[in-house]
C-alpha cells in the first residue's frame, strides 16, 4: 500500500478512536459525532482498491460517480432523518440506520463473493475465476450473516419500537427450530469455505443468505418491545463486526478499525445493560420476557393501599423540599414532557433547591435514551446522576418524582425473590422520605407484575398524562 495512503488511513483510525471516546460523556457527545464523521469523510475521499493503490490514481470512471451520487444521496437522507424525526423517535431510527448499515455491509461481502464464485464466465466463454483464498473467502461469508442478520433484525426491533408488532411472537419449539435454522447456516458456510466457485456455490450462497435473513427476523419477533435497547446494542455490535470483516475481505484498514470499534463497543454495551437488569444475554435473546408463561406470571398479591394525590397537594411538597430527585421513564417519552420536566426544574432551583436526575441504564427504548431526551430539553448535564451514584444518598432525598418508570424503580426486585426481576439494580427510589409516582393508571410494566413501589406508605400516585400533570406541578409551584 502507498505510504502516504497507509498514513493518512491511520489518521482516520485516529478519529473514529477519539469519535468513540468523546462518545462516553454528554459533555462531548457532539464533538465526538462531528470527529467520527470527519473521519468517515477523509475515509471515503482516499479509497483504496484490493491492491492497495488510490482509487483516484486509475482515473475516474462511471464506478466512482455512482459512489458519488449515492454519497449525496445518503447525506441528504441522513440530514433530512435529523432535522425531522423528533427525539421521541430517535430509537426507531437507530434501529432503522443501524439495520441499513447491517445490509450495506451484507451486500459488499455478497458481490465481492459472487464475483469470484459466478459461473456466468463460462456461459459466455471467459474463464472462470479461480476461487478467493479462504483468508478472504471466510471474512466475506461471516460479513454476509452477520450483516444481513443485523439487517432483517433491525427492522423488525424498527417495528416494535414502532408499535406495529407489540408483543412478543412465540410458538412451541421454536429456539429448536432456530437452532436448527442457524446450524444449516454455519454447515453451508463450511462448505462454501472449500467449495467457493461454480453453480452450486452460488445456490448455497443465496440459500444461505436467505437463510440469514429469516435467522435475523425469527431471533427478534420473541423479544418484548422493553428488551429492544438490548437488541439494538447487540445488532450494533454485529453491523460493526460484519464492517470489520468486510475490511479484511477488501483489504481497507479503516473499515477493519472502525468496524472492530463499533463491534467491541456494542459488545461491552450490551453486556453492561444485562448486568443492570441483571440478566444474562441468552435470557434476553431467548427468554420470550414478557409473553405469556413467562415473566408475566405475576406475584403474590403486594400488601398495603394505593395513595391518590392532585396536583397542587404534589406542588406543596415540591415547594418546600429542600432537595428533590426526579426519575425520568418511557412514559416521559411517549408524553414528550421533557421540556415540561426542565421548566419544573428550573422553577425549583429558583427557589433554592437541589434538583438531580436519576438515570437507569435500561431506562427507555435505546441505551441512553433519557439522556437524549433531557439534553434535548437543555437539562444540564450535572444534573444527569448515573444510579450507582445517586443511590447511596437517596434516603436524604425529600421527594422523589417518579414520572413513566416503572419496573426500574420496583422494589420487588430487592424484597421479592419468586419475582422475575429479582436481582436486578433498581433506583432506590422508596428510600426517598417522600415519593410522587406520575403515571396514566396503574398497568403493569414490562414485567408483567405490581409495583410494589405504589403501596408504600411514603407513596403517592399522581395520574394522569405526563405532560399535562407536569404542567399543572408548574403552575402550582409558582403560585405557592
Amino acid at each position: 500500500m502507498n505510504s502516504s495512503i497507509a498514513f493518512i488511513l491511520i489518521g482516520v483510525s485516529v478519529l473514529f478512536i477519539l469519535g468513540i471516546k468523546f462518545l462516553s460523556s454528554p459533555k462531548t457527545a457532539r464533538a465526538g459525532n462531528l470527529v467520527a464523521a470527519v473521519g468517515m469523510l477523509i475515509g471515503l475521499l482516499v479509497l483504496c482498491k484490493s491492491d492497495g493503490t488510490n482509487i483516484w490514481a486509475h482515473g475516474w470512471s462511471f464506478n466512482y460517480t455512482l459512489i458519488v451520487i449515492a454519497t449525496l444521496i445518503g447525506l441528504a437522507i441522513g440530514a433530512f432523518g435529523a432535522y425531522s424525526v423528533k427525539m421521541t423517535a430517535m430509537p426507531q431510527m437507530v434501529a432503522l440506520f443501524n439495520g441499513l448499515g447491517g445490509g450495506a455491509a451484507a451486500l459488499v461481502a455478497s458481490l465481492e463473493f459472487l464475483k469470484d464464485a459466478q459461473p456466468v464466465n463460462q456461459l459466455i466463454g471467459v474463464e472462470l475465476p479461480h476461487a478467493p483464498a479462504m483468508a478472504v473467502t471466510i471474512p466475506m461469508l461471516f460479513a454476509t450473516l452477520i450483516g444481513s442478520l443485523s439487517f432483517s433484525g433491525s427492522i423488525i426491533a424498527y417495528l416494535k419500537l414502532e408499535g406495529k408488532v407489540e408483543k412478543p411472537m412465540t410458538f412451541p419449539g421454536q429456539n429448536i427450530l432456530n437452532g436448527l435454522i442457524l446450524l444449516v447456516i454455519i454447515g453451508l458456510c463450511g462448505w462454501l469455505t472449500f467449495n467457493a466457485t461454480g453453480h452450486q456455490a452460488v445456490v448455497a450462497f443465496v440459500v444461505m443468505f436467505t437463510l440469514a435473513l429469516f435467522f435475523g427476523v425469527a431471533m427478534v419477533m420473541p423479544i418484548g418491545g422493553a428488551d429492544m435497547p438490548v437488541v439494538i446494542s447487540l445488532l450494533n455490535s454485529f453491523t460493526g463486526l460484519a464492517v470489520a470483516a468486510d475490511g479484511f475481505a477488501i483489504n481497507n484498514n479503516a473499515m477493519i478499525v472502525a468496524g472492530t470499534l463499533v463491534g467491541s463497543s456494542g459488545t461491552l454495551l450490551t453486556l453492561l445493560m444485562c448486568k443492570a437488569m441483571n440478566r444474562p444475554v441468552t435470557n434476553v435473546l431467548f427468554g420470550a420476557f414478557g409473553s405469556s408463561g413467562g415473566a408475566s406470571a405475576a406475584t403474590g398479591a403486594v400488601v398495603g393501599t394505593v395513595k391518590h394525590m392532585q396536583a397542587d397537594e404534589a406542588a406543596v411538597l415540591l415547594a418546600y423540599a429542600q432537595r428533590v430527585v426526579i426519575v425520568p421513564g418511557y412514559g416521559m417519552a411517549v408524553a414528550q414532557a421533557q421540556h415540561s420536566v426542565r421548566e419544573l426544574s428550573d422553577e425549583l432551583g429558583k427557589r433554592g433547591i437541589e434538583v438531580q436526575f436519576a438515570i437507569h441504564p435500561v431506562a427507555g427504548r435505546m441505551p441512553g435514551h433519557m439522556n437524549v431526551l433531557l439534553a434535548e430539553a437543555n437539562v444540564p448535564y450535572d444534573q444527569l446522576i448515573e444510579m450507582e451514584v445517586i443511590n447511596p444518598s437517596m434516603e436524604r432525598v425529600d421527594v422523589c418524582l417518579v414520572i413513566g418508570a416503572n419496573d426500574v424503580v420496583n422494589p420487588a426486585a430487592r424484597e421479592e425473590k419468586t419475582s422475575p426481576i429479582y436481582g436486578m439494580p433498581i433506583i432506590d427510589a422508596d428510600h426517598c422520605k417522600t415519593v410522587i409516582v406520575m403515571k396514566r393508571s396503574m398497568a403493569a410494566g414490562f414485567a408483567g407484575i405490581e409495583n410494589h413501589l405504589f403501596y408504600k406508605d411514603n407513596t403517592r400516585m399522581l395520574f394522569g398524562d405526563a405532560k399535562a400533570s407536569l404542567n399543572a406541578l408548574v403552575a402550582a409551584v409558582k403560585a405557592n
